[in-house]
């Protein structure tokens, strides 16, 4: 009668909470946020429903947990893409090309989860994580066009603020077309097009040399 009192209590963990997370995100792009139900994610990240609820919550938790673990390794590696490159044209070249790659990474659903599905989410936290994800890409890419005025590589009247801009839209564009089925090789050209267009000055120079 006193057999089950000497077992430890609870039943140790059988899973990785990263790679389920990553699991889920993969739920999340291939079906959408209002297409995912929680049998889904019970089969795509390989937990049991109660240790879902217990350890991720409902959906709407577990969405905005996947989301902010999703943004912040998108957002080191594109931080990467944009600042490992030395000249600017590189670097814009870099940080656009990341994103296609990002979109079109192979066992992924095309496109990406920040781009083709949370701002599809009627969730005002969501919202708010996607105007402050967005604000602080733009301050990105601001960064990098100082450092070029900096080098001597634009002008010190460069619109920075405009152009910085830009190149986010540049990259969410390639990622829908991503999603649409735009071939890779094809959005990797356009990306360094894209790089070489953003560079044109107010009065229409053309870009740098390659």
């Amino acid at each position: 009668m006193f057999h089950n009192a000497s077992k430890p209590r609870g039943r140790p963990r059988s899973f990785d909470e990263r790679d389920a997370l990553e699991k889920a995100t993969r739920v999340f792009r291939s079906k959408g946020y209002d297409g995912v139900t929680i049998e889904d994610l019970v089969e795509g990240m390989g937990v049991g429903r109660p240790s879902l609820y217990a350890v991720f919550g409902d959906k709407r938790t577990l969405f905005l947990r996947v989301l902010r673990a999703y943004a912040e390794t998108k957002g080191a590696r594109a931080a990467k893409a944009l600042f490992s490159p030395p000249t600017l044209r590189d670097s814009l070249v870099s940080f656009l090309r990341h994103a296609v790659e990002a979109a079109t990474e192979e066992g992924s659903a095309p496109g990406c989860l920040m781009v083709c599905v949370a701002p599809l989410v009627d969730d005002a936290e969501v919202r708010q994580f996607l105007k402050d994800a967005i604000g602080a890409g733009a301050a990105l890419v601001e960064r990098r066009f100082c450092d070029g005025i900096s080098a001597g590589e634009i002008p010190s009247d460069f619109p920075v603020a405009v152009r910085a801009s830009q190149v986010l839209d540049l990259g969410r564009g390639l990622t829908m077309r991503a999603q649409m089925g735009a071939p890779r090789k094809t959005l990797l050209e356009d990306a360094e097009a894209a790089a070489d267009l953003v560079l044109l000055s107010r009065r229409g120079i053309a870009a740098p040399e390659r």
